[in-house]
């Protein structure tokens, strides 16, 4: 039994893996066409480094940061872990932008960053 739970905690492990990383490789595609790259941690955070590019936008100021900005504009979102760009991606698309991306966290963009 103990081995099955192991099993499956390390299936659970490769396929969260695997989708994270698509996800940032996915959020990337978009960066590289234009896509506005936005970090919604706090500024202190984002302070102790970010990635090239990107504004900061931290979570409780995105209804006002993105009150001028095109709803056709498409945008990336991340965060430390994904939770709160997250969070993020689904207050932009419920106010109506159209293409919205969360790259997921800070560590996971860094990984999957295309080299020129």
């Amino acid at each position: 039994m103990k081995i099955k739970a192991g099993l499956c905690a390390l299936l659970a492990m490769f396929s969260f893996n695997s989708w994270s990383s698509e996800r940032s490789e996915q959020a990337w595609e978009q960066v590289e066409q234009g896509a506005l790259l936005i970090d919604v941690r706090t500024p202190g955070e984002f302070s102790q480094g970010h990635l090239d590019g990107a504004t900061n936008y931290p979570l409780n100021t995105v209804d006002k940061a993105f009150a001028k900005i095109d709803k056709d504009t498409p945008i990336v979102v991340y965060c430390r872990s994904g939770a709160r760009s997250g969070k993020a991606m689904s207050y932009l698309k419920q106010v109506g932008f159209k293409e919205v991306y969360n790259g997921g966290g800070l560590v996971e963009m860094q990984s999957t960053k295309p080299t020129p």
